[in-house]
């Protein structure tokens, strides 16, 4: 079969950050090729050259058989390649129909043809499984099932021979992320070649049919995933032998440190009662919406009122972020864009954030002091960054997940409240946080963590406490749970 998408030599720099490096990569028609690397590899940016938002440096590039060096986006959508971001593009104060046909709207002379566009859009939801939708329905009220899914028909609507698909799965529960897959599955059928980014190897063997690997921004793999194993694949994007994706950090649990009693909050968490103790990762599965979230948040205070007693080593804590701070809790919430980070802060200002009183005298701030400390801290937990003054938003989500690492561990927090840690990131920097939850475990700190993959709950925690409807059901030994065990709680 000929390739419809020939790559060859694509290199890109930004700066001294040699981001993508003689690249090379084939999509062929009516098949998946997963596109997998670590955080940092060069996908999204490849998935940019390929889309027209960047232009290469050197290589070339073959569409249909022709030269293909789109000069934008709209050259790109116009050549019949088309882009769905990891985070939606929609404006949400705009209708479905609006939406999808932004940017390709005009009909000569001015005129806009409602009846020939409505005809265009109905077709392009029905494609995605939108059909029950009213084109006229307000993008902003649909949920983000549903927008990713527009943001498809919006590629479709472009009469896109490639689709490139950036993490379309990484906000969607399990239902929607079949649904997708079904559509994605239907559109290869009728010919289209789809790029699909994902950081998940089970849902790249659901989706996909051939593979191509990027490490530190070169092409180190690709052929058929039929032929190719998930350790052979692991290896390759890491540059290593991957025996263990779950390291094991020797600890031991001291005395109890964090009681909680009959804790309750609206809508959740509902008469909760636990204690977790010294050296502790104290692991919490649930399904979506179950209280996980809002367990860790009524930990550290940030709910506005709740019930029960929280207790630290028999003491009870007033409900203030400020004193929860002070008694070292620190948490890592799930939403590193909004809430986990200052993106358009440099590492070291994120680093030192809510830690001014170690870094200055007298409200003076002593700027070597943070220079150093943020150094350190960046060689412990392994951030790849150009410097302390780089801005977080330019690194990758792993990266900027261990600046957030970073900043706790800049907090000396005793207690940590580990939301999602791994969400979003690649095999290679999950394992080196499992090393970290380890290393705190190993030097006395407590671990909460809250997390939807249940194998990582299952290899790096002590105890697992399972959440439905706002209660925490049952609490037993890791050893002791199955992944059908935690599901079957998690259930009711």
């Amino acid at each position: 079969m000929s390739s419809l998408l020939e790559v060859t030599d694509v290199s890109k720099r930004f700066g001294p950050t040699r981001a993508l490096d003689q690249v090379c990569l084939k999509a062929e028609s009516g098949r998946v090729l997963a596109l997998i690397g670590e955080n940092g590899a060069g996908k999204s940016t490849l998935l940019k050259v390929l889309s027209g938002a960047h232009r290469c440096d050197s290589g070339w590039m073959m569409l249909d058989g022709k030269p293909y060096s789109p000069s934008g986006p709209i050259d790109a959508k116009n050549r019949g390649v088309a882009i769905v971001y990891q985070e939606l593009t929609l404006a949400p104060d705009l209708s479905i129909e609006d939406n999808l046909m932004l940017g390709r709207s005009g009909t000569g002379l001015g005129t806009l043809v409602r009846g020939v566009q409505r005809r265009r859009v109905r077709e392009a939801m029905r494609r995605v499984g939108l059909g029950h939708l009213s084109p006229a329905a307000r993008t902003g009220d649909q949920s983000i099932a549903t927008c990713q899914l527009i943001e498809v028909a919006r590629a479709l609507i472009s009469d896109a021979k490639i689709i490139l698909l950036d993490e379309p799965t990484s906000s969607l529960p399990a239902a929607d992320v079949d649904r997708l897959f079904e559509i994605i599955g239907q559109l290869r059928e009728r010919g289209l070649a789809i790029i699909y980014i994902s950081h998940f190897l089970e849902e790249v063997r659901r989706v996909a049919d051939d593979y191509a690997v990027l490490r530190d921004g070169q092409s180190v793999g690709e052929g058929s995933l039929s032929d190719i194993s998930d350790d052979q694949i692991i290896s390759l994007m890491v540059g290593r032998d991957v025996n263990d994706l779950f390291p094991h950090v020797p600890h031991e649990v001291g005395m109890p440190r964090l009681t909680l009693k009959n804790v309750s909050s609206s809508p959740a968490p509902v008469d909760v009662s636990l204690r977790i103790h010294e050296g502790e990762i104290f692991g919490v599965a649930g399904l979506v919406g179950a209280g996980r979230t809002e367990l860790l948040r009524c930990l550290y205070a940030l709910e506005p009122s709740y019930q029960g007693h929280v207790q630290l080593e028999g003491r009870s804590l007033p409900h203030r972020v400020g004193a929860r701070r002070r008694e070292g809790f620190g948490l890592l919430s799930e939403d590193r864009k909004s809430e986990g980070l200052a993106q358009t802060l440099s590492v070291t200002e994120n680093i030192c954030m809510g830690n001014h009183r170690r870094f200055s005298t007298l409200g003076i701030v002593k700027l070597g002091a943070r220079k150093a400390e943020t150094e350190r801290l960046i060689r412990q937990v392994e951030v790849k960054a150009s410097s302390g003054d780089q801005i977080v938003s330019e690194l990758s989500g792993g990266n900027q997940q261990k600046v957030a690492f970073a900043r706790l561990l800049a907090q000396n927090a005793d207690i940590y409240l580990l939301d999602e840690p791994t969400k979003g990131i690649d095999v290679g920097t999950k394992a080196e946080i499992y090393r970290m939850i380890g290393e705190l475990a190993a030097s006395g700190r407590t671990v909460v963590f809250v997390s939807s993959y249940l194998p990582e709950l299952l290899s790096v925690c002590d105890r697992i406490g399972v959440m439905s409807r706002g209660r925490m059901t049952e609490i037993r030994k890791a050893k002791d749970w199955t992944e059908e065990d935690l599901m079957a709680a998690a259930v009711g």
